[in-house]
């Protein structure tokens, strides 16, 4: 710095305030200062800021499932807002979701040295019964049932899960039958239990629901099961994926969407209304969710202190052509 300083005729304090990004420095001098560092190639010491600031402007992701289009586009908001705030994203993968795996994870960010974390959950693991974070840990925990002792940031899955059921009724539909996603997922298991709280709330009749893994393999299968049910004229799908394979199923047994069974997703994902017929779904805004999340956890950070509560972020129903009255009988 001091070598930037001599070269560029400033002092060592307007280096550091152009090295910092800080305003009020004059602009002939910010490029005087800028030409400096290009010449000596002068790059600000990372580490040597967090030593004497205690923060090391980096925030640590720990995912479990990088292939959902939650996850992937919730990461992706969470890089792009971090960077807008000054701060760098470590992503940490974690393949076989343990509790060990876990551990193992904090542990790898500790030495990574982040100043705050994000976990984005699939899975029934971070309830507050079973795992505890390591004391003063800044972390915000994305799309989980992470009980009261964490920062949560969510969709709101179970209102989304009722509009898409109450669209359904509204259409004139005795009741509707839901593929969810898998029963270890808290995302599922909240629109689970909106779907059947809407049906009794109409005092209609819950169907058993079908079982997917949120791949369209799994909706295909499901939907076998739905075109061969006659008093099948509704369904409300877990995610769009699933509902892709529900819609293959149908045609291909001849049972017409929406003719005949009307089909509703949730996420609405870019491809869904390039959809045959395009998807009816419910609209999850991911950016929002991440911004959210990195907010929150900056908040943490700069006021030094662990906060909870949940922020619900709202989601809305997109209708397409997938959804209509039922067939007159």
């Amino acid at each position: 710095m001091g070598d930037v300083a001599r070269l560029a005729g400033v002092s060592a304090q307007t280096v550091s305030r152009v090295s910092n990004g800080y305003e009020g420095v004059v602009e002939t001098t910010r490029q005087q200062v800028l030409a400096a560092m290009k010449e000596l190639g002068y790059r600000p010491n990372s580490a040597a800021r967090a030593l004497k600031s205690g923060r090391f402007h980096t925030i640590g992701v720990i995912t479990f499932n990088l292939s959902t289009t939650g996850n992937t586009r919730t990461v992706e908001a969470i890089a792009t807002s971090a960077a807008q705030e000054g701060y760098a994203t470590t992503l940490l993968p974690v393949a076989v979701p343990t509790q060990d795996s876990v551990r193992g994870a904090f542990t790898r960010l500790g030495e990574l040295a982040v100043d705050g974390i994000v976990i984005l959950m699939e899975v029934h693991l971070l309830d507050a019964a079973t795992v505890a974070l390591p004391p003063r840990t800044h972390v915000v925990v994305a799309d989980s049932n992470a009980g009261d002792g964490y920062r949560v940031v969510d969709t709101d899955q179970a209102g989304g899960a009722h509009a898409a059921v109450q669209h359904l009724l509204d259409l004139g539909h005795r009741t509707v039958w839901h593929v969810a996603g898998p029963a270890e997922s808290f995302a599922a298991e909240r629109r689970v239990t909106a779907w059947r709280d809407a049906l009794r709330t109409n005092d209609r009749a819950a169907p058993e629901p079908l079982r997917g893994d949120w791949s369209a393999e799994s909706g295909y299968r499901a939907g076998t099961v739905l075109a061969d049910r006659p008093d099948c004229t509704a369904v409300f799908v877990g995610n769009d994926q699933m509902a892709l394979g529900v819609l293959r199923a149908l045609h291909e047994r001849g049972r017409r969407v929406p003719d005949d069974i009307s089909v509703v997703g949730f996420d609405d994902i870019p491809e869904a209304a390039s959809f045959l017929p395009p998807l009816t779904t419910v609209h999850q805004d991911f950016s929002e969710v991440g911004r959210q999340c990195v907010q929150s956890v900056l908040q943490q950070i700069r006021n030094d202190q662990e906060e909870t509560g949940t922020t619900l972020v709202a989601t809305r129903l997109v209708v397409r052509d997938s959804t209509a009255p039922p067939p007159i009988s």
